[in-house]
């Protein structure tokens, strides 16, 4: 567990009472588990791994005895605190990440590790069928790193990770989730039509392709103008402020605070299909997704007949208005698109 007292412990007053014997789930886990009881068709997954916590994928996938051990322990877990499915956040195997170990036979055992989630998760004998999926960087050139033509086979979806291309990790400014490549852009190459295109050609179907979308911005500060409308692309030295972190901006709070206000002005990208935000003043721009550029990308979904939308992260969008766009698009084939 990540937080054993938020997820299993804390006390809900709508589900939970004093008198409940002992060891009764409580926490989260179970707000989730009375959720499902209002929305039966509602599924919810363990999700393992991320960009800090796969510090150990590439050891435990490495042999067959710890991929059992590995497998059966989250297969436990997963039924133990009534999910449905699991998911894997592997960041990254063969080329690492965040400091991480790993090895040219990640790519293989990483195949061998899905093969065998699949294998025991379908062995459940349950009458149910328990998703499995994977999350996945949206740079093409990991994609080698994977076998994808296999994981298509075991897994349900992959949800490629198309946001954090830019931060202010990079001494120019950028787009953080740009739909289509710009050349004059720092790094072409990242963008989500790039991603999807590396992917399906490496033998990924439409239909098991789940593009991710960003409810958040990234922002960059010192950033003196350059030839481009805005600041684009221009170089820049560190991180703007944030809403709970410095460069990182949840979408509700730019609406609120930032866009065409408090001397920030809005452009658009009509190469990428973004907007963004600059303040001379300040010298802070921030890239950011918006209603407009969140239609682009329910339109290419569907247009590309993908598996649908995955979010980072729901809660950064507070009056749902991104979200409802998205599942207006996606789901119920508006057109909401007039800008």
């Amino acid at each position: 567990m990540g937080d054993s007292y938020a997820d299993t412990e804390k006390f809900f007053a709508n589900s939970d009472s004093w008198n409940d014997p002992a060891g009764t789930m409580r926490g989260n886990f179970n707000q989730m588990v009375q959720m499902k009881k209002q929305h039966p068709h509602l599924k919810t997954m363990i999700s393992i791994g991320g960009w800090t916590w796969s510090t150990h994928f590439s050891d435990v996938a490495s042999t067959h005895a710890d991929r059992t051990k590995f497998v059966n322990s989250c297969v436990k877990f997963m039924k133990d605190y009534q999910f449905d499915g699991i998911d894997v956040d592997w960041e990254f195997p063969v080329e690492g990440g965040n400091n991480i170990k790993h090895r040219p036979e990640d790519k293989e055992n990483y195949t061998y590790l899905m093969q065998l989630f699949r294998e025991k998760l379908d062995a459940l004998g349950d009458g149910e069928h328990h998703p499995l999926t994977i999350a996945v960087s949206a740079a093409p050139y990991r994609v080698k790193n994977l076998e994808v033509s296999e994981l298509n086979v075991a897994l349900d979806w992959i949800n490629v990770m198309s946001y954090d291309f830019n931060g202010s990790w990079n001494k120019r400014t950028g787009h953080n989730a740009p739909l289509y490549m710009n050349h004059d852009a720092g790094t072409p190459e990242f963008n989500a039509n790039s991603a999807v295109d590396e992917y399906l050609e490496s033998g990924l179907s439409p239909a098991k392709l789940v593009l991710g979308v960003g409810f958040y911005g990234r922002g960059w500060s010192n950033v003196e103008p350059n030839n481009k409308d805005g600041a684009l692309f221009a170089p820049a030295n560190g991180a703007s402020p944030g809403t709970w972190e410095a460069g990182v901006l949840d979408y509700s709070d730019i609406v609120e605070n930032y866009e065409n206000k408090n001397g920030y002005t809005k452009y658009w990208d009509d190469v990428s299909k973004v907007p963004y935000l600059y303040n001379p003043e300040k010298k802070i721009f921030v890239s950011y997704d918006d209603m407009q550029s969140m239609c682009y990308k329910s339109g290419y979904i569907n247009d590309r007949n993908l598996g649908g939308a995955m979010v980072w992260e729901a809660s950064s969008d507070y009056g749902y208005e991104l979200q409802d766009l998205v599942w207006d698009v996606v789901v119920s084939g508006a057109d909401a698109c007039h800008f």
